[in-house]
């Protein structure tokens, strides 16, 4: 593993430290190592170049492609919601891959501009040995009271698809005394990866998540963890993967893509890193412990209104008081 001078979040994750030949496909993505090296390895597999990899947070490396974007460095951009997505349009070209057509046509991206790869489903990650006896939270709005102040933690909506989808979705689903309420108790983490290891590791009761982050520690064994649906419904978003604009690959960007939306990488990111496919011809319960979609209560809201109110929006939560911030 060898790490990129493009801040401390960044590392390329390459064969042994070789550089890249001049047609492999490089990958800007906010994916876990063991989800990037499965990518990877079906890359290489299918299409015999080796892909490069540079990791961040997926607001850090957008704003990264659009300060390239006179000369692109990166090929393909892997993931976020569209609602986060959809403030970068500029910056990225339309790709109908053919591995669509397994895809459910309510997740796809108006003129195919980006490419669901996946579904995320929001959970609340609760460490039990921490409840001092008191009932897990089965709702969004018992997070509003007092009791709560500081012991919930949440990614940071401006620098996280996931914190975004959160705050947005929070945002719409309580009423506002309710919403501010919760708001005061969460503690705000610069890294979404901390969120879930924080609950994890008991420094926090509660932490808010996609679901495939919070699988993972479920399924590491730790019996004190639970995975809640909240019972006013929870917010879905697809994940979406995107060709950047100029894309110094070419074909091989496009092939790249294709790849990461086939069955077989779906099923494979599904095991090894609890990614929700977004292909329809794909049981999520045959391979994980995980609810099939239809199970799930979901409140929907307008990904295109959050993307494009995003900057509005993450100023008024940035005003609003919270128990405190955390790296």
């Amino acid at each position: 593993m060898k790490f990129h001078p493009f801040g401390a979040a960044a590392l390329i994750l390459g064969a042994a430290g070789a550089p890249a030949l001049a047609q492999d496909p490089v990958l800007y993505t906010s994916n876990p190592v063991p989800a990037v090296e499965a990518v990877q390895a079906l890359v290489r597999d299918q299409l015999d170049v080796e892909l490069g990899v540079i990791t961040g947070g997926s607001g850090v490396l957008l704003r990264r492609i659009e300060a390239e974007a006179g000369a692109p460095q990166g090929d393909v951009f892997w993931s976020s919601s569209a609602n986060t997505v959809g403030a970068y349009e500029p910056f990225f070209e339309a790709y109908s891959s053919p591995e669509l057509a397994a895809v459910s046509e309510s997740l796809r991206y108006p003129g195919d501009l980006f490419q669901p790869s996946n579904v995320h489903v929001v959970t609340m990650l609760v460490n039990t040995d921490l409840l001092d006896g008191a009932a897990v939270p089965a709702s969004w709005a018992e997070l509003a009271d007092p009791s709560w102040n500081g012991r919930v933690i949440m990614p940071d909506p401006a620098n996280s698809s996931t914190g975004y989808t959160i705050a947005w979705g929070l945002a719409h689903l309580l009423d506002k005394a309710t919403f501010e309420a919760l708001v005061s108790n969460l503690v705000i983490s610069g890294s979404s990866s901390a969120v879930p290891k924080g609950a994890a590791m008991g420094e926090y009761a509660v932490g808010l998540t996609f679901e495939t982050n919070s699988y993972a520690y479920v399924d590491g064994g730790q019996e004190e963890l639970k995975l809640v649906y909240p019972s006013e419904g929870t917010f879905l978003t697809a994940d979406y993967s995107g060709l950047v604009k100029g894309a110094p690959s070419g074909e091989t960007a496009k092939k790249t893509i294709d790849a990461l939306l086939s069955k077989d990488a779906q099923i494979e990111l599904l095991q090894v890193a609890f990614r929700r496919p977004s292909r329809t011809d794909i049981n999520v319960s045959e391979f994980v412990g995980l609810p099939e979609l239809a199970d799930i209560k979901v409140f929907p809201f307008d990904e295109a209104e959050a993307a494009t109110a995003r900057e509005a929006f993450l100023a008024e939560w940035a005003a609003l008081p919270k128990a405190g911030d955390v790296e």
